[in-house]
């Protein structure tokens, strides 16, 4: 029996980038620079510090995020997208154009299942 990775080679990226708080945190970076904790925070929103701080030591492992240490007073971090995390830029404007010309789309499928139910 094949594992899902090799039935579907995208899998592993998709584990990597499509988790629940990684695409918002690798399109905040991408779109507004190197930020501090709390900026990356407030442009998010929703999240929570606890998840943020997950899903950032999980980017930074994966390569795809930088985490800069200034030891002044107070210790100021930042964190800023690296060039690998950078790279998916074209992924990303696929998927918001995909969005912008198919998300009407589901939403009529969705309303026209859920009405014959």
């Amino acid at each position: 029996m094949e594992t899902p990775e090799f039935a579907c080679p995208t899998t592993a990226v998709v584990d990597i980038v499509f988790s629940r708080w990684t695409t918002p945190i690798l399109w905040t970076l991408h779109t507004h620079g190197r930020l501090r904790f709390v900026e990356l925070e407030r442009h998010i929103g929703t999240i929570t510090p606890k998840v943020l701080t997950q899903r950032l030591r999980q980017l930074e492992r994966d390569g795809m995020v930088v985490r800069t240490y200034h030891p002044e007073v107070p210790p100021r971090v930042e964190y800023e997208i690296s060039d690998l995390g950078r790279s998916l830029a074209p992924l990303f404007a696929q998927l918001s154009g995909w969005a912008a010309d198919n998300l009407d789309k589901v939403e009529q499928a969705r309303e026209l299942y859920d009405g014959g139910r």
